[in-house]
């Protein structure tokens, strides 16, 4: 990809050198410290692709997903929309663009207003984008219900009279009422529980299949990412890790995070034996993040040579690249 002139057509959003960094008390001496949450990240996502994002918990990825949105403004970076740079873009010349990119949250309940019933919660969207007339957009609320496996019995009820699972049906109805090309879907089974998260993870793929979005699913769990995504890219404390097709990453993972995290996941047979990677130590703090390579406190291969600069990511296979400077590791 390029990064000067217009993005290539096959390309709807478009990241390079992402940088976040927050500013917070603790530095001493009356310094202030500052968090880095997300570190030179390039990212890509074609119209129709599903890319899934995962790692640990605070290791970047919700932070990276509202970047590319510009819900919060990157440090350093640029992000392109649809061939188009929009990073210096002020609030009001991107609200016509909110329209084509929309973010499904991780708890249901706290992202829906408990005072506004489902007809206002997604006729409010209709409303800020000035669509359809006001019959028209009773109509297309049912038909979005619907769509999603609920109902017009449901147009009057609030938040509070939904279940868990019925709550996160109607974020999705109203993140594709204005009918989005790319979605940030941010943790959206995680507070469900585990019987429901199967029938939200069919209806959201069913749904991207037929629509044609362009998705970033953000999530921790790696069965359900390596269900859903087409590429798959591992975060830690900020930076990538390693980026591959889904089906290479999860059957010869290059990255020694990705190994330990895939040794980790739960084996549906059960006469099946895993080695399990023991990673030493915690997550370090991202105000004090290692030099060189960022892993390299908890990796059972780290050199000398890992403390020296940050890997750059590296193709070791066609589409598949990571962030290790060692190549006889897995």
């Amino acid at each position: 990809m390029t990064t000067s002139g217009n993005a290539p057509a096959t390309t709807i959003v478009e990241a390079r050198d992402l940088t976040k960094r927050f500013r917070a008390s603790g530095g001493g001496w009356g310094r202030r410290a500052q968090v880095h949450a997300v570190e030179q990240v390039d990212i890509t996502l074609a119209p129709g692709e599903v890319v899934g994002l995962v790692g640990e918990s605070g290791s970047g990825k919700s932070t990276l997903g509202r970047l590319m949105l510009r819900l919060i403004e990157p440090t350093e970076g640029r992000i392109r929309f649809e061939g188009e740079d929009i990073t210096d873009w002020s609030q009001g010349r991107l609200r016509p663009l909110r329209r084509r990119m929309q973010i499904i949250f991780q708890d249901p309940y706290s992202s829906l207003d408990p005072r506004k019933t489902v007809a206002g919660l997604i006729g409010e969207a209709f409303a800020i984008h000035k669509l359809y007339s006001r019959r028209e957009r009773r109509e297309r609320t049912v038909a979005l219900l619907e769509r999603v496996g609920l109902s017009a019995d449901h147009l009057e009820r609030f938040p509070h009279e939904f279940s868990g699972g019925q709550r996160q049906r109607l974020g999705i109805a109203r993140a594709l009422a204005v009918e989005p090309r790319f979605i940030v879907a941010d943790e959206p089974v995680s507070a469900l529980d585990v019987s429901v998260q199967a029938q939200i993870i069919n209806l959201m793929a069913g749904l991207q299949r037929d629509l044609n979005l362009a998705l970033l699913f953000i999530s921790h769990d790696l069965s359900v990412v390596e269900y859903i995504s087409d590429r798959v890219m591992v975060m830690y404390l900020g930076r990538i890790m390693e980026e591959a097709p889904a089906r290479d990453l999860y059957t010869k993972p290059r990255h020694p995070y990705t190994e330990a995290l895939l040794s980790a996941a739960p084996v549906p047979e059960p006469d099946v034996e895993r080695k399990r990677i023991i990673l030493e130590g915690d997550l370090p703090s991202p105000m004090d993040p290692p030099s060189g390579c960022v892993f390299r406190t908890r990796c059972p291969y780290a050199l000398p040579a890992c403390a020296e600069a940050p890997p750059p990511l590296r193709e070791v296979a066609p589409g598949h690249r990571t962030a290790c400077i060692r190549d006889d590791v897995l």
